[in-house]
């Protein structure tokens, strides 16, 4: 054998009660399970690794993941290697870059430039899916990635490649088109179908043109995984219409970051799943993942409404420079509610800058809108629209809006994954990115009891890599790859806070992909063992 993990509590991610073993690795899988009961020699190797004390399970599949340039920048990328993530699942939220042309792919590296920098430091070398996937498995000269992801076709970048900016229906041909561009995407081996429908241009898309898309995923035995319409007033409808779509459309459904956020969902995540328990005991095919904190995070300029977002981040800021555009602009966002913030109006001394793209802008960083305002003697949105059109419409921010009772509510519920939804740009961003998994081993199961250890594990690998359909990810078990993470579950934590959201966390010594060591005595060393991971053929 090529390593053997001698005493170790295995926790295999069924879910069932642990047991002490030793665990046999020979040619990236794992080659033999002995446990402590059983009979005859216990496996040799070249390398033994002492397990007393730590748990051993499957590498943890991150389900909301936006390392889709931060894979290809990054060979250490210790953000996720190092909370024992061994897979994560990009092109989330229906923006990212494939399929694409040269004028959408300009388009949508201006719009999430936020979520990933502007990508000037990228060789956009790919255009389709599969050549995206294949720029993954290549990686850093030849080598590969630091840690596995799998993709989803991104809807809005879709609609864009077919009709622009438009909001409007699309004609027959155009919903054609994106029939068959959605189909070449999962062809290639995407997984999926994401959305971000408080994101323009994918939020243009109606519930026919969204369900016609879902047939396509279908067919190819994937999942829809949309960012709803709302989060805030609305989220219980807005929770009902994916259900509703994807079930007429025969499509598996997940839903992405599934929280119940803003003052109006207080306390009534109760309701979300007691629908989703109706529509599960009706025979419905859903999962969902969430991270496990309150604030939310995006960008500053996901919180216009939709129409002035119409045409693309030129026109954005064409309507921001103009007074008479700008002052309907707020009206809707400050009065009304925009759909961009889920239709509540906005509350500026929740929204606290996180990252800019131009370092001269630095000074906003930390602070609320309502913050930076008071400081400069102005009203809040007039900072917001400063801050817009100077950085470009490329700052992100935290929102604070989230209530810690639905947060552990909808961590219980059976068909829940993990995902950390971490943008990994900007100078304070979400400590989700860094510390998600870790912070459910130790703040969620050892410090507050809300999930027992087997029972969290399982949430973290076998229900992803179910719902991914992968036949060999995701357990502790003979003849699976050998993806799996060491942990002690005394000390394991996220070293990550909100003042330091970049701290690696404590307790995770080894995270092996392909039984090579990718983080070994906590730290990373020079491994490069991630691969695209394709869809499995139904």
């Amino acid at each position: 054998m090529d390593t053997v993990v001698r005493d170790v509590r295995v926790i295999d991610g069924t879910g069932t009660p642990s047991y002490r073993a030793d665990v046999a690795l020979d040619g990236g899988r794992i080659a033999e399970i002995h446990r402590e009961t059983d009979a005859g020699p216990r496996p040799g190797a070249s390398r033994v690794v002492d397990g007393a004390g730590l748990a051993l399970s499957p590498g943890f599949i991150d389900m909301h993941a936006h390392s889709d340039l931060a894979l290809l920048r990054d060979p250490s990328h210790e953000a996720k290697a190092a909370q024992g993530v061994t897979l994560e699942v990009i092109g989330q939220d229906g923006l990212s870059y494939a399929p694409v042309d040269d004028r959408t792919l300009a388009e949508v590296r201006a719009q999430i430039t936020g979520w990933n920098g502007d990508g000037s430091d990228i060789d956009f070398n790919w255009r389709t899916v599969g050549a995206y996937l294949d720029r993954l498995d290549h990686g850093f000269d030849g080598q590969g990635i630091a840690v596995n992801a799998a993709y989803l076709v991104p809807q809005g970048t879709v609609r864009m490649l077919a009709l622009g900016w438009d909001d409007r229906a699309a004609t027959p041909a155009e919903l054609a088109r994106m029939r068959q561009l959605v189909a070449e995407g999962l062809e290639q081996g995407a997984v999926g179908l994401s959305s971000g429908l408080t994101y323009t241009p994918g939020m243009y898309a109606d519930d026919a043109e969204l369900t016609e898309l879902c047939r396509v995923v279908a067919r190819y035995g994937g999942y829809y995984c949309p960012h709803h319409r709302s989060y805030g007033a609305g989220a219980l409808e807005a929770y009902e219409e994916m259900v509703g779509l994807t079930r007429q459309a025969g499509c598996a459904l997940h839903l992405a970051h599934a929280t119940m956020n803003f003052g109006v969902n207080k306390g009534r995540a109760p309701e979300l799943l007691a629908l989703l328990d109706r529509a599960l005991e009706d025979g419905a095919d859903i999962t969902l993942d969430t991270y496990p904190y309150t604030p939310g995070c995006t960008t500053l300029v996901a919180m216009l409404p939709s129409w002035a977002s119409e045409g693309g981040p030129d026109a954005i800021l064409d309507r921001l420079r103009d007074d008479a555009a700008a002052a309907r602009i707020r009206h809707v966002m400050e009065v009304d509610g925009a759909d961009g913030c889920h239709g509540v109006p906005i509350e500026w001394d929740t929204i606290e800058i996180s990252g800019v793209s131009h370092p001269e802008l630095a000074g906003y960083v930390g602070r609320t809108v309502a913050e930076s305002a008071r400081e400069r003697g102005e009203e809040p949105w007039t900072t917001a629209r400063r801050l817009l059109v100077e950085d470009r419409l490329g700052s992100t921010i935290l929102q604070h809006v989230g209530h810690e009772e639905n947060v552990r509510a909808i961590m219980r519920h059976r068909v829940h994954t993990g995902g950390s939804d971490g943008i990994l740009q900007g100078h304070k961003p979400h400590p989700r990115a860094y510390g998600t998994f870790p912070k459910y081993l130790g703040t969620y199961v050892r410090e507050l009891g809300v999930l027992s250890l087997e029972e969290c594990v399982a949430h973290l690998t076998s229900r992803a890599a179910a719902r991914l359909r992968l036949p060999d990810r995701g357990l502790v078990r003979e003849g699976y790859r050998a993806d799996l993470v060491l942990f002690d579950p005394e000390t394991v934590g996220a070293g990550a806070t909100f003042d330091a959201p970049r701290t690696l966390p404590t307790g995770i010594p080894h995270v092996l992909i392909d039984g090579r060591f990718v983080i070994e005595d906590g730290r990373r060393t020079d491994v490069l063992a991630g691969r695209a991971v394709r869809r499995t053929r139904p």
